[in-house]
């Protein structure tokens, strides 16, 4: 197996750094590969925002559930969809930009999430740790007007960056034979399979928090989508400039 694969399938998330600075030089150089990644159309809708003040810090930590680790870790990142500067572009052409796509929504944020993902890959190779805030989309507004951004401008997710202080074991992912299938959607042996993964799930948990926490897959996704969950991201998109039309 090559090397970058055993990195790639090693990632975890981590939520306690020590208190060795990651130089700045570093994190240019990573958010600069991260940019490297795949753009549909090189439109680079990608924007990243780097957050040092403990007060902004403090109130994006309340805004993702008291997650500590937004204050805590040397390097706190935004990493915002971008299609402020796509219009301003097309104006310095000479003409304009017709908002509120939905296509123009779905390629911003896969650009953005690609670039992110392509940054996690570089930072985990020089030994740093990661971790995705999502939460910060519990209030975006909030987060929108402290990083002062523009229309047409999201925040999707945050990311915390640092040398590890924790050596969580990696998390079982679903069996390859439910995810990557042959010529069709084929899931007639799919419930079993992700049975015996929940039990894989369990014992995971079981190991990783003392026997505390007793849950599985199935369990957690239940109460993923088993109900409405940040139900305010549609208007809130939609005053961004993501009508979604």
């Amino acid at each position: 197996m090559h090397e970058i694969h055993q990195l790639l399938r090693s990632h975890r998330s981590i939520r306690q750094f020590t208190d060795k600075p990651v130089s700045d030089e570093l994190v240019a150089d990573i958010v600069k590969t991260g940019l490297t990644a795949a753009t549909s159309s090189n439109l680079q809708a990608t924007t990243v925002i780097r957050v040092r003040d403990e007060k902004t810090r403090g109130v994006i930590s309340e805004v993702g559930g008291g997650q500590t680790q937004i204050v805590d870790a040397p390097v706190f990142i935004v990493w915002c969809a971008d299609l402020h500067r796509t219009r301003l572009a097309c104006e310095m052409a000479g003409g304009s930009m017709t908002s509120g796509m939905t296509e123009q929504f779905i390629i911003a944020t896969v650009d953005v999430s690609l670039a992110a993902q392509n940054a996690v890959i570089a930072a985990e190779a020089e030994g740093l740790g990661i971790c995705y805030i999502g939460a910060i989309r519990n209030d975006p507004q909030v987060v929108t007007d402290l990083l002062e951004l523009p229309d047409d401008v999201y925040p999707v997710f945050g990311m915390c960056l640092g040398y590890p202080d924790q050596d969580p074991e990696v998390k079982p992912r679903l069996p390859l034979d439910v995810v990557f299938k042959e010529e069709r959607y084929e899931d007639g042996r799919d419930q079993d399979r992700i049975a015996s993964y929940d039990e894989e799930m369990r014992q995971y948990y079981r190991t990783r928090t003392g026997g505390t926490k007793e849950s599985s897959w199935s369990e957690e996704m239940a109460g993923l989508v088993g109900g409405e969950r940040r139900p305010h991201m549609r208007e809130f998109l939609a005053r961004r400039g993501f009508e979604l039309r």
